[in-house]
């Protein structure tokens, strides 16, 4: 086996489960799961339709899907990035995008195309903390050193990029960075994207941007700004270094199709593109159709954004009261401080209410300066409005007894 498996961290859902495992939870109270980002939303009628209709799945089922993606597929991504982050017309073209089988698997991959395991001295890759497991898993099993940049409440929830030292930037093969943020829904300023372009020029390292939540934001007039819009306003019209990750499971809550895609620097993706065809990991056809039409229409979006809205209004009504909690700029997490350490916050709640919310330390690494994520948990309002504000009410009430 490879020895390198051996460096992995259990997972947080591992971790998760040890803790509440032989506690025995009130039989009045049915279970409410705020722990895991899987939206809850209905799906769209029109790819459950789509995909259920006979004839079209026997008709995809007698022949190898293309591991490049559909070229109907492939123009429908790179009209929807082009529209959505404000791009000239063709800026990307079916040559700059590449569709997925969702942001994890190619987030994990897309880190053992670009690293040299060979490397001397050993390559580094940065990601923010606290972060998607993935990123850290990514970098061991690709030989790399994960080098983690903290996410302080000071500095509005970013990674403090400007706390890694130039010995690290100069073995950095690879930058995770996570817009809007999970958990916090920070999202990247235009500073602050040119801070890490600057940096991977100087350096001469890969951007991977995570923007699968980029599609959930509560101001209509102002959705988060993205990587690929970031280079256009900066004059990068050709996405050097750059790699952006989309979903459908998000943004159309179809978290089972496992699809999604992604785009940026042309050179970057042909590579790519080689390394999956040797993966073995082509989109269904099927599944490519269905996402080509997720893709083509935004009514649903916005509708899966309005409810999002609608919980974060109605939760944080009864939580502000009782907790240090904010409403996030984008995605449907809350990420509130906890007037106990965070495991025995997790622990108690799930022991007193039946209701589940991750450890914050269970996403993050302690570092130098303190555990970024010590503290906090991560509470998901993917459930029914009317659950998410039973737990609200339990939340509270459980904390009044603290």
């Amino acid at each position: 086996m490879n020895p390198l498996i051996d460096r992995l961290h259990p997972y947080p859902f591992e971790r998760l489960a040890a803790l509440k495992d032989g506690i025995r939870v009130p039989a009045d109270r049915a279970h409410i799961a705020l722990s895991i980002g899987e939206p809850k939303h209905a799906p769209p009628a029109f790819v459950v339709e789509h995909l259920a209709d006979p004839a079209r799945s026997a008709s995809s089922l007698g022949s190898y899907p293309l591991t490049r993606g559909s070229e109907a597929l492939r123009s429908t991504l790179a009209a929807w990035a082009e529209r959505r982050f404000q791009l000239p017309a063709a800026a990307l073209g079916v040559d700059s995008v590449l569709p997925v089988n969702g942001t994890r698997e190619a987030l994990f991959a897309f880190a053992q195309a670009v690293i040299d395991s060979n490397a001397t001295p050993r390559p580094a890759v940065v990601l923010p903390n606290p972060f998607y497991q993935i990123y850290e898993g990514a970098a061991l099993l690709a030989g790399a050193e994960p080098v983690y940049a903290d996410c302080p409440a000071d500095n509005g929830f970013l990674a403090d990029h400007s706390s890694i030292d130039t010995v690290i930037w100069e073995r950095c093969a690879l930058l995770y960075v996570c817009s809007p943020g999970n958990p916090t829904g920070a999202v990247m300023t235009l500073d602050a994207w040119r801070e890490v372009l600057e940096l991977a020029d100087r350096h001469d390292f890969v951007i991977a941007a995570d923007e699968c939540y980029s599609e959930l934001y509560g101001d209509e007039a102002q959705p988060p700004l993205g990587l690929l819009e970031a280079c256009q306003r900066l004059g990068r019209s050709g996405f050097e270094r750059c790699m952006v990750f989309h979903s459908l499971s998000k943004r159309s809550s179809l978290p089972g199709l496992r699809s999604g895609f992604v785009a940026g620097d042309r050179a970057l993706i042909s590579r790519f593109l080689r390394y999956r065809t040797y993966h073995g990991c082509a989109m269904p056809t099927s599944v490519q159709d269905a996402s080509a039409l997720a893709w083509s229409d935004e009514a649903h979006v916005r509708a899966n954004r309005d409810a999002y809205r609608a919980k974060f209004d109605a939760v944080l009504a009864l939580l502000e009261p009782v907790l240090d909690v904010a409403r996030p700029e984008a995605g449907f997490y809350l990420w509130p401080k906890t007037p106990v350490d965070d495991e025995t916050f997790a622990r108690e709640l799930f022991r007193q209410e039946n209701v589940t919310v991750l450890p914050g330390r269970y996403l993050s690494r302690p570092s130098a300066a303190d555990d970024p994520g010590s503290g906090r948990v991560r509470m998901a309002l993917v459930a029914t409005l009317e659950e998410c504000v039973e737990a609200a009410r339990r939340i509270r009430r459980f904390v009044t007894t603290l």
